[in-house]
């Protein structure tokens, strides 16, 4: 006849289930695993315990950062480690080194890359974009075109939820800004989420425009001065000149194929 303490026992697969639906992840899935080393190492339950909040805790930083790195929509880019500070012809190092230390977030400053297309800014948004996430931000990585687009086509509501993520998100990276250009109520748009993060979030746009040719970008608009008034009242502005740095690794890739020749 069983005990009752026997009978009160689950099944070793009922109790990873019990664990998973009380919210545990890491313990679950590794139960056995988890339960043979507890005995082997005669764990105490404080041991025990000390042990499994270690787990979840690990496997929670984990979720949320993968879950974060997903959301964000940095996507692939090369690491600071691959970029030639020697190639262009004029960059300023230090303000791009120091922003990578993420120091303008706590001060909610904006970072704004100027330069021609090729010269790296991108690459070096979406390495302070990824240092961020790392160090625990939200983080929204964008197009100017495609962030732009989402808004247009939301209804109303669906606007300001888009605009309250836009301006509660930790870090905003607008990417390209000037390379299309967009009808007034986009720049009314794009207004919007800087105006609602201003002083309280930092923004990172990077740009092949300089500023007064904005009005180009955004023909007609009329809230441009006042935009780039609310970007620029607390921003480092670094200006990247120099030759396309893709335009030169395709002259490279082009010459190697005609020495196999």
């Amino acid at each position: 006849m069983s005990s009752p303490a026997s009978t009160m026992t689950p099944p070793m697969s009922n109790l990873a289930a019990q664990l998973q639906q009380i919210g545990l992840q890491a313990i679950p899935a590794n139960l056995d695993d988890f339960l043979a080393r507890a005995i082997k190492a005669r764990w105490s339950p404080r041991v025990l315990l000390e042990q499994l909040l270690q787990a979840e805790t690990e496997e929670r930083s984990r979720r949320s950062l993968e879950r974060r790195l997903r959301v964000s929509g940095i996507k692939s880019f090369k690491a600071m480690a691959d970029f030639e500070w020697t190639w262009p012809t004029k960059i300023e190092r230090d303000v791009i080194e120091r922003a990578l230390t993420l120091d303008f977030l706590p001060e909610a400053r904006n970072l704004v890359l100027v330069g021609r297309n090729g010269v790296g800014k991108t690459m070096i948004a979406q390495n302070i974009c990824h240092a961020a996430v790392l160090a625990g931000s939200s983080v929204l990585f964008r197009s100017a075109a495609a962030l732009l687009e989402e808004l247009h086509r939301q209804t109303l509501e669906g606007r300001r939820c888009k605009l309250r993520a836009y301006a509660n998100v930790g870090l905003l990276c607008v990417d390209e800004v000037g390379y299309l250009s967009f009808d007034d109520k986009a720049a009314d748009l794009l207004y919007e989420v800087i105006n609602r993060r201003y002083e309280r979030k930092s923004v990172i746009v990077t740009t092949n425009r300089p500023f007064k040719e904005w009005n180009e970008v955004f023909p007609n608009a009329t809230c441009i001065a006042t935009l780039l008034d609310r970007l620029l009242h607390h921003a480092d502005v670094t200006v990247i000149e120099g030759d396309s740095y893709r335009v030169r690794e395709s002259e490279q890739e082009a010459a190697a194929r005609r020495r196999k020749k």
